[in-house]
């Protein structure tokens, strides 16, 4: 019987979970970085006198920023390893809240959402790899999803301290303290995260089925490597995975979630920050369950638990959308127990990535699946102000339940473009996996 060698690769010690919590410790600051718009949303649009339009503008160009560099920091993780790359990220956020900070107009603050979509882009990657580097393989499912679970602690941080601390306090002060928290955590990631085990001369992943070790390097032809990675259909499946589950969450605690509460719903800021609150629980809660859930059925995650959660989502905003009047306070926690559940199920789409590709492209793969939900998500952020602004509804004294009604059916097509793909690329998967057999042409 063949022993897999031992390594931290294997028998992860103490090292790889120190190395990992301060890698966590840093992605949850990434999030509270990008969710910190969505707590305030109704304050900027005030310090910038914006339109409905302009303030989607902020999360747009943040997200699309972040979808961009996916790949390229996935090419670079591949070639340099996450210590590095999480290290100038942090600085990069930071540089990008101290800018928001002192920012006078609506043209600088785009400036620092491009800095802070550029550096929270480096950060969840080279977590990812982290796990892949340091943590055995079968744990994988598990620790990413343990991973999203703890970093999601961060929209906590943006919903309560911050905003909490911006009415305290002024715009300058809130915002330059989180400024300062990046380059505290640059300091420390730079200071203890390292790149793979002492004992290995470069990073690896393990097979623990033969224990073989790989060494995990980038594709000498990085066009070659993108294009190898997406001619996979578990790529594509990982991709529209990705596309589908997050991004009304996303779109709802980064910037219409508050809105929609207070001046539509018309709740009071406690009452939208409890339910946020629900969804950013519920989102931790069920991570755990639908990681462990993914490990043991394979081969059945698409249908039983990926699906499953883009239907909820779609029903739970159905009935939120035609209720006439206010909908409920039982259901609003509802519609954000529904949307959580995107989040974990998100997750799902990088162990389609790493399943289906070989390890020196690893990083680059799952860049490419990191990139579905943020393209989903810049979309309908972007499509829900458009459509806020087009029924002239575009300002905090014009919002009004009707009109937002309207603007979140701009969801529904991407839901429904993400499905069809999900089930189309989720066949080609199996047959390529040998799982179906290949449909012969009469």
């Amino acid at each position: 019987m063949r022993s897999a060698p031992l390594s931290p690769a294997t028998t992860p010690g103490w090292r790889a979970w120190l190395i990992w919590s301060v890698g966590v410790a840093a992605y949850t600051l990434a999030i509270t970085n990008r969710t910190s718009l969505g707590a305030v949303g109704v304050d900027a649009a005030e310090r910038f006198q914006a339109d409905a339009s302009t303030l989607s503008l902020f999360a747009v160009v943040q997200l699309a920023v972040y979808g961009g560099m996916q790949i390229p920091i996935g090419i670079l993780l591949d070639k340099y390893g996450s210590r590095p790359i999480i290290t100038i990220g942090m600085v990069l956020m930071a540089a990008g809240q101290l800018v928001m900070a002192v920012s006078p107009s609506i043209g600088i603050a785009l400036v620092a959402r491009v800095l802070l979509g550029a550096g929270d882009a480096a950060v969840f990657p080279a977590v990812l790899r982290l796990v892949a580097t340091w943590f055995p393989a079968q744990r994988g499912p598990v620790m990413v999803q343990f991973t999203g679970l703890v970093g999601q602690t961060g929209q906590l941080v943006a919903l309560i301290p911050l905003a909490a601390l911006l009415h305290a306090t002024t715009w300058t002060i809130t915002f330059g303290s989180i400024a300062g928290l990046g380059i505290l955590f640059a300091v420390l990631v730079f200071a203890v995260i390292r790149n793979h085990p002492p004992e290995l001369a470069a990073d690896v992943t393990v097979n623990t089925d033969t224990g073989v070790v790989r060494v995990v390097t980038s594709a000498i032809d990085t066009g070659v490597g993108i294009r190898a990675a997406w001619a996979h259909p578990g790529t594509r499946l990982a991709f529209w995975s990705h596309f589908t589950t997050p991004f009304a969450g996303t779109a709802f605690v980064i910037l219409w979630g508050m809105p929609f509460l207070t001046a539509g719903e018309g709740l009071s800021t406690a009452q939208a920050a409890t339910i946020i609150s629900v969804y950013v629980v519920s989102g931790m809660l069920l991570g755990p369950l639908i990681g462990d859930l993914s490990r043991r059925i394979p081969n059945h995650r698409s249908l039983a638990l990926v699906l499953p959660a883009v239907a909820a989502q779609m029903i739970a905003w159905t009935v939120v959308i035609v209720l006439p009047g206010p909908a409920p306070i039982w259901l609003l926690y509802v519609l954000a127990i529904a949307l959580a559940t995107g989040g974990p199920a998100s997750m799902i789409a990088f162990d389609h990535a790493r399943t289906h590709n070989p390890s020196h492209r690893l990083s680059t793969a799952t860049g490419v699946t990191n990139a579905g939900g943020f393209i989903a998500a810049l979309i309908a952020i972007f499509l829900i102000g458009l459509a806020l602004d087009l029924q002239g509804a575009g300002t905090p004294e014009t919002y009004s339940l009707d009109a937002f009604r309207i603007a979140f059916l701009a969801q529904m097509p991407l839901w429904l473009l993400g499905a069809t793909f999900i089930v189309i690329e989720r066949k080609r998967t199996r047959i390529r996996i040998g799982l179906d057999p290949e449909r012969r042409r009469p």
